[in-house]
């Protein structure tokens, strides 16, 4: 592991009081130090986690830090781990165990138990499904906690008093096993089928809402609020995926190692501005809450809501056209006018479609090594543009985009509403459109934030009306 320390001047004060309201992300340095040297103390007494994270490195270009659900380590280091910013995190867990998280930062959380021989003396990772992992690794031991529960655990490797576990969770932040209610297995099953065979391209896209509204109606009866934001997403990657080949690829070298897609960071939508309150609105009904949202305007023509769902772990950047005269409003609750021109989410949407529908997302952004991501996948064949973010603490870029057929039926549409031209018409309809793209993203010091004049930069990159893609040069 290889994790640089050097403290930034930005952002709110590591020792500032907790405010869930405040958006101005910190950087914890410190924190994530602390937890460095616990783990790279941890790999030297565990010869399957060392080796494990070399084929990380090696195979699919992510840290081990990353996969990280929690670790265990002793109540001596509770002061330490408070002075750099954790607190007790309040969920359920066995007798005599606590719980601490740092609630301002992107970092694993921690369990304090007595009577360890190590320290760490044991880390548990989150792979997408245990399963899977004890299947990749061909594994002898016992899944603790039935398929579709909301927590399942197994031991993987005991070695100098350390262990490593693997989790698995479903809309749940807790460290206990329950069993499945009666009837409640085949509600999941009922549920993944709703989203996996819902009608996405409609004739007009108000239709493909109002049918999304009765899935959604649907899922909740059957499994509640939660359980049906962890079934959509993971029904949104699967779409994404089947119209991304860099994503496939990705996903290939992750399923090796039976890790899935566990290391997702933020799932981005882009929306007209037609339907942006229909998109926001769904999120709320399984159970977003709003964090910060951008007002770019003037600057690129673009707004942004992020959006969070603590307990299943999801963070969706919604992305919608905004003019300059907006940048003011609430434009998550305030439903937009139509606009006399498009900019490049509108236009994105007018040839392809909306995220939320027939498009799928614009891009899934994962944690990896930048550098060592972006070397593996030009191996594949897989170019990646310049970075937009190039910060100690955080690092961006896009995939080259896919490109997509635009169907002529969008584009003509577009060209009688004079919002596109008829040489811009022409070009589409002869080389189609930017499609998707998956995000490299590395993040240090446990920053959870995001940087709104980098993100207009990439916006304004992939325009599909002056594309202008050059891969990243080393």
């Amino acid at each position: 592991m290889s994790r640089s320390h050097t403290d930034i001047a930005r952002g709110t004060p590591q020792d500032a009081p907790y405010d869930p309201t405040r958006f101005d992300w910190p950087l914890a340095f410190p924190a994530e130090k602390f937890l460095v040297e616990r783990i790279t103390h941890f790999l030297t007494q565990n010869t399957f986690a060392q080796k494990l994270a070399a084929r990380m490195r090696d195979e699919t270009g992510t840290d081990f830090f990353e996969w990280i659900d929690h670790l265990v380590l002793s109540p001596d280091d509770e002061a330490a781990l408070r002075e750099v910013g954790f607190v007790t995190d309040e969920v359920e867990a066995p007798h005599g165990d606590v719980v601490l998280h740092h609630p301002r930062a992107t970092l694993p959380r921690v369990i304090l138990r007595d009577r360890q021989k190590q320290n760490p003396s044991a880390i548990a990772l989150r792979p997408e499904y245990v399963s899977d992992f004890i299947s990749r690794h061909n594994l002898l031991t016992e899944i603790k906690g039935e398929a579709f529960s909301q927590f399942r655990r197994a031991l993987v490797n005991e070695d100098n008093g350390t262990r490593v576990e693997v989790v698995e969770r479903r809309a749940y932040r807790g460290f206990l096993i329950a069993p499945l209610r009666s009837g409640k297995l085949e509600a999941i099953l009922k549920a993944k089928e709703i989203w996996k065979t819902r009608k996405r391209i409609c004739t007009h896209d108000a239709d493909g809402f109002t049918l999304a509204k009765k899935a959604l109606k649907q899922s909740l009866e059957l499994v509640g609020r939660d359980q049906t934001c962890q079934i959509y997403f993971e029904e949104e990657r699967a779409y994404w995926e089947s119209r991304n080949r860099a994503a496939r690829i990705q996903k290939f070298r992750q399923d090796q190692l039976g890790l899935g897609w566990g290391n997702h960071d933020h799932h981005t939508f882009r929306s007209s501005r037609e339907h942006f309150v229909d998109l926001i609105d769904f999120l709320v009904a399984l159970g977003f809450e709003k964090r910060e949202r951008y007002y770019a305007g003037s600057e690129a023509g673009w707004g942004a809501q992020i959006s969070e769902q603590a307990l299943v772990g999801i963070t969706v950047f919604a992305d919608v056209d905004l003019m300059p005269d907006e940048t003011q409003i609430d434009f998550s609750s305030t439903r937009l006018p139509a606009a006399p021109k498009l900019g490049t989410v509108g236009l994105w949407v007018g040839l392809h479609g909306e995220s939320f529908l027939g498009a799928g997302m614009h891009h899934l952004e994962a944690r990896f090594d930048y550098q060592l991501l972006r070397d593996q996948l030009k191996a594949e064949g897989i170019n990646t543009m310049n970075p937009f973010s190039n910060f100690e603490f955080l690092k961006q870029a896009f995939t080259e985009g896919e490109r997509w057929p635009v169907a002529r039926t969008r584009a003509e549409k577009l060209l009688a509403g004079s919002l596109i031209t008829t040489e811009q018409f022409d070009k589409f309809i002869k080389e189609g459109g930017l499609g998707s793209h998956l995000e490299n993203l590395q993040r240090h010091g446990g920053f959870k934030g995001f940087n709104q004049k980098s993100v207009s930069v990439v916006i304004s990159a992939t325009d599909p009306r002056h594309e202008h893609f050059t891969p990243e040069k080393k």
